[in-house]
């Protein structure tokens, strides 16, 4: 679903994949710690776009299930990073009423963080300016698999085939009291969603760019913004169909 502002459509759901810190920090032959600095300052350039766009939710995916695998330095560096904003940030983003949602297998986190986590998403629970959704140690296939296990749970044994739909599974996944994303923005140069949100993004508009996350900036959102208006959404209709339900 996407919000009309004048002949422009905004999406009401912008997801993100933040690509591209290391290769920026190489470029600058400073070490990854500095990219991953820099791209934490992006975020609040993102963040203040959204609010000024009036978008409704914002997913960021900031630490992926598979990272873990990275280098034992780089995630500890990561984590010390994570927990910095957290300790830092919320307070302003409480201020600004966005409401802050974690999403991804939490227990995979230090005590610490966890607690973080959950004093984040209680301060804010009530804001209503944008919804901030971090993706922490997520990744699509996860999810698909947790949401199963917790409709199992619901019906135990008395689970039958003909009663698992797109409806009831689709509750228990990450996001499900939000609309879905309008449109993903890939910064980095890959075109891939590398295992981010790939139940909600099945009718998602792609966008892809070279830009490096710490290099984001207001101009090359609305350079998305402004693509992604010009697409037409079918949602499997024909054009004919969709001009037509538009009138």
């Amino acid at each position: 679903m996407t919000i009309h502002s004048g002949h422009l459509l905004i999406p009401k759901h912008l997801a993100i994949i933040m690509d591209g810190n290391g290769r920026w920090a190489e470029l600058r032959k400073s070490i990854s710690t500095v990219g991953h600095r820099s791209g934490a300052k992006a975020v609040q350039v993102v963040i203040e776009f959204c609010l000024q766009q009036s978008i409704q939710s914002l997913t960021l995916f900031a630490f992926s299930s598979e990272n873990w695998n990275r280098p034992v330095d780089e995630v500890s560096t990561l984590m010390k990073l994570f927990l910095r904003m957290l300790n830092s940030e919320i307070e302003e983003l409480h201020r600004q009423s966005v409401k802050v949602i974690f999403i991804g297998q939490r227990s995979d986190f230090s005590t610490d963080i966890q607690a973080k986590m959950a004093w984040a998403e209680q301060l804010t629970k009530n804001n209503t300016a944008l919804n901030l959704n971090i993706a922490g140690s997520y990744g699509g296939r996860w999810d698909i698999v947790n949401a199963c296990k917790m409709l199992i749970q619901e019906q135990g044994e008395a689970i039958k085939a003909e009663n698992i739909t797109e409806q009831t599974l689709g509750k228990f996944m990450a996001l499900s009291e939000q609309a879905e994303p309008d449109l993903l923005i890939r910064t980095g140069g890959d075109s891939r969603i590398s295992n981010f949100l790939l139940w909600q993004m099945a009718y998602t508009e792609f966008w892809f760019t070279q830009t490096l996350w710490p290099d984001i900036d207001k101009t090359i959102l609305q350079q998305a913004i402004n693509d992604y208006s010009l697409r037409e959404r079918r949602f499997g209709l024909t054009s004919a169909q969709v001009a037509g339900n538009s009138q």
